[in-house]
């Protein structure tokens, strides 16, 4: 038979099995310590354990995972004890995706920068985004002090890794040990977060200096997902057009920016973050509020502006059928007087209102809305 002909794992494990129990164990060592082609090497070693072997006999990834001893059916305690204790403390996985929308918000810095996108960053902050995840899920979740690695979580160390790309770097001490890593857009308003342990089997080793490997395909095969393209508070300047950005950013005034801001990025969650980048002042909710805020304005021109910190406007928002604000958020809507009752109406301060969604003829005054 042509020596280019791959056998099967089984055929393979045939050759195997003639290994004493005691050299396996030295073998699964041997491959390890090794770099380039394992064909090679299992070759090699059966070789110099068991006589000569076949030359047509090939290396495939099923050997692997039967020779490693790390088939996919095994079961990691560890492992599955840190996912037990994350899906505890965030079962909907709502915190995690708070964490990684306040820290694209403390690395735009939007209120003294007034920036609010990924490719406004410098390199090294972009570089700073993965330690202050690592930091921010820490506060968040009062992870403990890894001994070796960043965390210790349900009694077992984990390192904290973080790349837009999924390309995680593992460094050398990792090895062995378990890997959160994570991934996100603010662009797609998405994350996503796994644990994987970095067995050897599972990186490619690094040739650089430092020798930082990344996950192989077996690894990237391994990763239980704990989230994966989760929704993460969305960033509404990156959800309209770069027109409608820019006509929100033309006017000097803080205040009038805000107004802008409320007027062109109606029925949208805008966030607190997002306020304080177009003001670019400390006052920044002043400006939102009645008593010469985007509220008194507004109002003329038959728009509201719904709070997601009070019940009663929740409420108001579910019953109009607009886009109802989480916590921290805020929804602009136009509405229109009704005299009756009808579907997706409600009454605000004794009289019914509808979303207005014919934009042509003349605004009405809008309702006053109160906090409760």
């Amino acid at each position: 038979m042509h020596p280019s002909i791959k056998r099967s794992s089984q055929q393979c494990e045939e050759h195997v099995s003639a290994i004493p129990r005691g050299d396996v164990t030295i073998f699964r060592k041997f491959i390890r310590e090794h770099r380039g082609d394992t064909a090679t090497y299992l070759r090699e070693f059966l070789d110099k354990t068991c006589g000569t072997v076949n030359s047509e006999l090939s290396y495939d990834s099923g050997m692997q995972e039967s020779l490693l001893g790390n088939d996919l059916s095994s079961v990691d305690s560890p492992l599955e004890e840190v996912l037990a204790w994350l899906a505890g403390e965030d079962p909907n996985g709502d915190r995690m995706a708070q964490v990684f929308r306040e820290t694209f918000d403390q690395l735009y810095d939007g209120q003294r920068t007034g920036r609010y996108r990924w490719d406004q960053l410098y390199k090294t902050e972009k570089t700073h985004f993965g330690t202050l995840i690592e930091i921010n899920l820490q506060r968040e979740f009062k992870f403990d002090d890894g001994v070796i690695m960043d965390y210790r979580i349900a009694g077992h160390e984990v390192d904290c890794k973080y790349s837009a790309t999924a390309s995680w770097m593992l460094p050398p001490e990792s090895i062995d040990h378990l890997i959160l890593g994570s991934v996100a857009s603010d662009k797609k308003s998405e994350w996503s977060m796994g644990l994987v342990r970095a067995a050897m089997e599972n990186r490619n080793i690094g040739q650089n200096r430092d020798q930082k490997g990344t996950l192989s395909a077996l690894g990237k095969q391994r990763i239980r997902w704990i989230r994966k393209s989760a929704p993460m508070p969305p960033n509404v300047l990156l959800k309209i057009s770069d027109d409608d950005v820019a006509n929100i950013f033309a006017p000097k005034s803080g205040q009038e920016r805000i107004n802008q801001l409320f007027r062109i990025a109606m029925n949208k969650r805008i966030s607190r973050n997002v306020v304080a980048t177009v003001a670019q002042q400390s006052d920044y909710m002043k400006r939102v509020r009645a008593n010469g805020g985007a509220r008194s304005t507004l109002q003329s021109e038959g728009i509201i502006i719904l709070s997601g910190d009070y019940k009663r406007q929740v409420a108001i928002a579910q019953d109009l059928g607009c886009t109802v604000p989480a916590r921290g958020e805020m929804v602009s809507v136009r509405v229109a007087k009704v005299d009756i009752a009808i579907a997706d109406s409600v009454e605000i301060e004794g009289e019914r209102w509808v979303l207005r969604n014919d934009m042509s003829g003349r605004n009405g005054l809008a309702p006053f809305v109160r906090s409760q």
